[in-house]
C-alpha cells in the first residue's frame, strides 16, 4: 500500500485521522495514567491540525471502564473541544469498545451535535432492520465537497446481532453485511469507510492488556466479515498498530503502553488518504512518550544485589514531578525462598525517581529428579511431603526453623 503522501497530486483526496483504545482513566498498578494520556492526546491534536484531516475516527474503547471517572469524562471533553478548534471542518466520531459505557457515550447526543460529534453506543434499528440513517455520515474537504463516507459501527454486543445465524463469526458477518448493503443503498458506490470494535483473526495480540472479547463463545471473527467494496475499515481493540486481512483493514493501536507487553510497539495514530476513486494509501504516525516504559534489565534478570547498579545506570531526574518519573518492570532472579524479596526491592527502589509497576522472580532450573514409583498419600510423612513442596517452590531445602513452624502448624491442625 503506497503512504499517505503518494496518492497523485491531482486527486481528489479525502483524509482520515484513525486512532482507537484511549481507554481514558487507566490506571497502572494504581498509578494514575492522566498525564500520559495529555500528552498523547495533545500531540493527536497537533497532528490533525498539521494534517489537515478531513475525519477523525476513534474506534472504540475510549474510555477503560464502563464507570469512568469525572477527570476521565472531562479528559475527553477537553480533547473534542481541542479537535474542533484545530480541525473545524471536520467529521469527529466516537464508537463504543468492549470497556465503554454505550449509553453514556450516546447520552450526550444533542450536545454533540451542536459541535458536530458523532458518537454510537449501539446498533440502531428501526422497524426490526438495521437503521443505516443513524450511522451514516458524510465527510467532506475543507470546500465541502464530499469525498467519502462514514458508517460508524461499534462493539457488536450479543444484542447487536442478528440470532437467526449459526455462530458469532456468522452473526457477527450478517450484521456487517445488513450494514453496509443499507449503507449502500444510500450512498451508491461512493467511497465508504467502516469502523469495527472486535478482533480480527490473524491480528496479534497484547499478553496482559487486551480483554478478550467473547461473542457467541467465539474469540475472533474472519477479515473477510468486511466486504471488499469498503474502501478502509477503521478497528479498534488490539493494541499493536497493524493491519490485518489485507492492508484497508486496520487497527490504529492504543495511544500509550498498556501493559509491559507494549513498551516496544509505536503507538501513534493512522493517516489514512482515500481519493475519488477509492484508492487508499496510509501512514502511520507515531508518538514521542510523556513517560518511559523500562524494563529492568532489558534482558534476563538482576540478583539483589545487581538491582541498585542497575538502576544507577538509567538517567533519573530525582528534580521530575512524580507523574513524569519512569515506569519500571522488574525481572529479579533468586536462587532461595522469595520470602522478603519484594522488601528487599522496595527498600533499594524507594531510593530513585521511578515507578515500580511489576516484579517477576526467577529461579534457576533444576534437572527434575527420576520419576519415582507412585505412593499412596497414607504411605507418606507430611515432613516429606512439606519438604518436596518447600524444594519445588522455593528452589532449596527448608530450614530447620521451617520445620519447627510446619511442625508447630500440623499440631494446631
Amino acid at each position: 500500500m503506497p503512504t499517505a503522501a503518494a496518492l497523485a497530486p491531482t486527486a481528489e483526496v479525502i483524509r482520515l485521522l484513525h486512532t482507537a483504545d484511549w481507554h481514558l482513566g487507566a490506571t497502572l498498578q494504581g498509578w494514575s495514567r492522566e498525564a500520559e494520556h495529555r500528552a498523547a492526546l495533545a500531540q493527536l491534536v497537533a497532528i490533525a491540525k498539521d494534517r489537515a484531516v478531513d475525519a477523525i475516527i476513534v474506534a472504540g474503547d475510549v474510555f477503560d471502564s464502563l464507570n469512568p471517572s469525572a477527570d476521565a469524562q472531562r479528559l475527553l471533553y477537553d480533547t473534542l473541544r481541542d479537535l474542533r478548534a484545530a480541525c473545524p471542518h471536520a467529521r469527529i466520531a466516537l464508537v463504543a469498545g468492549n470497556h465503554d459505557p454505550a449509553a453514556r457515550l450516546e447520552a450526550p447526543r444533542a450536545l454533540f451535535e451542536m459541535a458536530d460529534v458523532v458518537s454510537i453506543g449501539a446498533f440502531a434499528r428501526r422497524d426490526g432492520a438495521f437503521d443505516a440513517r443513524a450511522h451514516l455520515s458524510p465527510i467532506r474537504d475543507a470546500t465541502g465537497r464530499v469525498g467519502a463516507h462514514l458508517l460508524a459501527l461499534p462493539y457488536p454486543r450479543a444484542a447487536d446481532l442478528p440470532v437467526a445465524c449459526e455462530g458469532a463469526d456468522g452473526a457477527v458477518r450478517e450484521a456487517y453485511r445488513e450494514a453496509v448493503e443499507s449503507a449502500r443503498r444510500e450512498i451508491g458506490m461512493a467511497p465508504l469507510i467502516v469502523t469495527g470494535h472486535l478482533h480480527v483473526a490473524g491480528g496479534l495480540e497484547s499478553e496482559g492488556s487486551e480483554r478478550r472479547i467473547f461473542v457467541g463463545g467465539e474469540h475472533a471473527v474472519a477479515p473477510d466479515v468486511f466486504s471488499a467494496d469498503v474502501a478502509y475499515v477503521a478497528l479498534g481493540h488490539l493494541h499493536r498498530p497493524q493491519s490485518v486481512g489485507r492492508d484497508t483493514i486496520r487497527y490504529s493501536g492504543s495511544l500509550i503502553p498498556m501493559s509491559k507487553t507494549e513498551i516496544d510497539y509505536a503507538h501513534g495514530v493512522s493517516i489514512v488518504d482515500i481519493d475519488d476513486s477509492g484508492t487508499v494509501a496510509v501512514e502511520h504516525a507515531p508518538f514521542s512518550r510523556a513517560v518511559r516504559h523500562l524494563r529492568a534489565p532489558a534482558k534476563g534478570a538482576l540478583s539483589i544485589a545487581e538491582l541498585e547498579p542497575a538502576l544507577q545506570t538509567l538517567d533519573l531526574d530525582d528534580s521530575a514531578p512524580m507523574e513524569s518519573w519512569p515506569f519500571v518492570h522488574l525481572a529479579i532472579k533468586v536462587d532461595g525462598p522469595a520470602v522478603g524479596v519484594k522488601a528487599e526491592v522496595d527498600a533499594i527502589c524507594e531510593k530513585f525517581a521511578l515507578r515500580v509497576v511489576s516484579m517477576t522472580v526467577e529461579r534457576p532450573q533444576s534437572l527434575a529428579p527420576p520419576a519415582a514409583a507412585a505412593l499412596r498419600l497414607v504411605e507418606r510423612r507430611p515432613a516429606d511431603l512439606f519438604r518436596e513442596a518447600f524444594e519445588q517452590t522455593h528452589g532449596v531445602a527448608p530450614t530447620d526453623g521451617h520445620f519447627d513452624c510446619f511442625e508447630r502448624l500440623l499440631q494446631e491442625a
